[in-house]
């Protein structure tokens, strides 16, 4: 058996990222499953591009402010408190408006860990 206690504030910011994530999974030595908190300033998005995964689930659990997750059909807002979840082979695009007027904060939840983001473009 394992167990680990993580303050994600002890830990350092990922590199070459477009906001403030902090890899929980890396700390706590997590197999199989993605575990990451972002805190995205006004214009920052979550992820490094708008992608899906093939057999990734992933949930967006919305701690602090509100966050925008653009889909190829709609654009879900997500207030505090509640969670957007995608499914495998579900484009989406996660951020926080440039005119948003304070951050906001996530816990990212997806597994299998392994399954790569494929990019996706709204165009094609």
């Amino acid at each position: 058996m394992g167990y680990s206690v993580v303050d994600p504030d002890e830990l350092e910011p990922t590199e070459d990222y477009h906001c403030d994530r902090r890899s929980i999974t890396g700390a706590s030595g997590l197999a199989n499953l993605h575990l990451a908190r972002y805190t995205m300033a006004p214009g920052e998005q979550l992820a490094r591009e708008y992608h899906y995964h093939e057999l990734r689930e992933e949930a967006f659990y919305v701690l602090e402010g509100t966050l925008h997750v653009e889909t190829p059909e709609t654009e879900y807002v997500v207030e505090s408190e509640s969670v957007l979840v995608a499914e495998p082979d579900s484009p989406h695009r996660a951020y926080n408006p440039a005119r948003a007027e304070e951050p906001v904060t996530v816990l990212g939840v997806g597994a299998p860990r392994s399954d790569p983001a494929i990019p996706f473009d709204p165009d094609d």
